[in-house]
């Protein structure tokens, strides 16, 4: 089964759509690695020895629960990514190129691709602070620190001020920005024109 059944019909609400739910559902069946790097960078010293016997540690401390900790703000981060990068790319890209700025060329998939980084980083940056403190959390005995995203990123705003937000904004920047940059030039039937 296809959305579309040529590539005339494609339109970005199809691409923003489908890469929403590609992003929400690779997310988040991955996401006991996820829970798993979390906590093995952020505990050092208290979890100890290989992958696997940290991966059992958290299984037989908190179950299965504890390796899906923070699966529905990591699916919120992979939607709100792929839902501001895609239209952000693509209406950069065209702009540049409608207004006579810039041609079809490499400088104008650059400045697209940077941008949509930026634009995703500024976007998800306050679900991935909320998502890591929600999956590095151990909930051996009471409750969770956060009900959910929205509230976690309302306490850390309250308790913390605004631009504790975005807490490795500059990092997820500097990955997503050069990282998009790849993907315009490698992904087929993006790159330029004029190379």
């Amino acid at each position: 089964m296809y959305v579309v059944s040529s590539l005339a019909e494609e339109t970005m609400v199809i691409n923003v759509f489908c890469g929403v739910v590609s992003g929400v559902l690779s997310s988040s069946m991955a996401n006991p690695t996820d829970v798993l790097k979390i906590r093995m960078q952020a505990q050092g010293s208290l979890l100890q020895g290989s992958m696997i016997s940290n991966f059992v540690n958290i299984y037989q401390t908190e179950g299965t629960r504890g390796l899906w900790r923070g699966v529905i703000p990591t699916a919120q981060r992979a939607a709100i990514v792929v839902g501001v990068e895609l239209p952000v790319y693509d209406i950069t890209k065209k702009h540049l190129i409608g207004s006579g700025v810039m041609g079809d060329t490499i400088l104008t998939h650059f400045i697209s691709s940077f941008t949509c980084g930026l634009a995703g980083a500024v976007a998800s940056n306050p679900v991935d602070v909320v998502r890591t403190r929600m999956m590095n959390q151990r909930v051996l005995s009471g409750g969770p620190m956060y009900k959910g995203t929205l509230d976690g990123v309302m306490q850390t705003w309250k308790n913390e001020g605004f631009f504790a937000l975005y807490k490795g904004f500059w990092p997820n920047w500097l990955r997503l920005g050069p990282w998009n940059i790849i993907v315009s030039f490698t992904a087929p039937g993006s790159q330029p024109a004029v190379v």
